[in-house]
């Protein structure tokens, strides 16, 4: 298929270059069947016309004649300016093949020590009924924090955290009776 011009604009762009240039859109079918559009410049006067790269895709002839007759003044401006000082790829160096296969691991990031308003342990050394009514005193943020700070559950944080109070306590005073045991064997 040949190009066509699909609209023609009767306002003069004036170029970076002090010339001033008529503006037209041009297009046509692309292999698929799709149309593609740019714009063409010609100078009024003396001077080489000079087009832009692709500006558009459109699905058909109609559809592509539609967005050229939309085009303002400044995107032809733009087009112009991108028409005279093209984007010139740099050359690809020698670059060494990759040294690795896929990127690394995602970093863990510590925790940052948490303080808790109480050691569990030394409580517990003290009586478990006395560690049992120092927990349910508690609010259940400090109890999730006691658990994550002295690793007292394997569960998943966001599991524990929705736990009632009272089954945290039970989290924690299970944890603890379990380490002492490890401890003592």
């Amino acid at each position: 298929m040949m190009a066509e011009v699909l609209y023609e604009f009767a306002t003069p762009i004036a170029g970076e270059d002090g010339r001033t240039y008529m503006a037209r859109a041009c297009g046509d079918e692309m292999r698929g069947g799709l149309w593609q559009g740019w714009i063409e410049f010609i100078p009024m006067g003396r001077g080489e016309p000079v087009r832009s790269a692709r500006e558009t895709t459109q699905p058909n002839r109609q559809d592509a004649r539609y967005w050229a007759s939309g085009l303002t003044p400044i995107f032809l401006e733009g087009s112009l300016r991108r028409a005279l000082n093209p984007f010139v790829r740099p050359a690809p160096r020698n670059v060494l093949p990759a040294l690795f296969d896929s990127p690394a691991p995602n970093a863990r990031v510590a925790s940052p020590p948490v303080e808790t308003v109480l050691n569990p342990f030394s409580l517990f050394r003290k009586g478990e009924s006395l560690l049992r009514r120092r927990l349910a005193a508690l609010s259940g943020w400090h109890l999730v924090n006691i658990i994550a700070a002295h690793g007292l559950s394997d569960r998943d944080p966001s599991l524990i955290a929705a736990m009632e109070p009272a089954a945290l306590v039970e989290v924690i005073i299970n944890g603890v009776k379990d380490r002492v045991a490890r401890a003592v064997r």
